[in-house]
């Protein structure tokens, strides 16, 4: 067992800021496109996070053009440049599906001061 937590500490990654779900981030994630990379931003609010270790994962909430879209990222991705904390929500709930039904104001979350 301490065989398997020692080849992942390998590719575990030290520059992951905390955030947790309501938190407001922006995702720069390397795309491939022939031989090309280039980096595009996701902007949007954390609706979960998710397991531990080399196998933890975030889901990211944005509306785009009036549609919501929904992206899940591994924490520990070699394709994940970088991850920037926009601005710190405050939420009761570690999962915030409900979101997805809400649309307008209401979808809002207010920020922790």
């Amino acid at each position: 067992m301490d065989l398997i937590k020692f080849v992942e500490q390998e590719y575990l990654k030290t520059d992951v800021p905390t955030f947790k779900a309501g938190d407001k981030v922006t995702v720069h994630y390397k795309i491939k496109e022939g031989n090309k990379e280039r980096i595009q931003l996701f902007q949007g609010d954390v609706i979960q996070r998710r397991n531990a270790g080399i196998a933890a994962t975030f889901t990211v909430r944005k509306i785009s053009n009036g549609v919501g879209v929904e992206r899940i990222f591994p924490v520990h991705s070699p394709n994940i440049d970088k991850i920037e904390v926009n601005k710190i929500g405050k939420v009761r709930r570690a999962k915030i599906f409900y979101l997805r039904g809400l649309s307008g104001k209401s979808a809002r979350i207010a920020e922790k001061r």
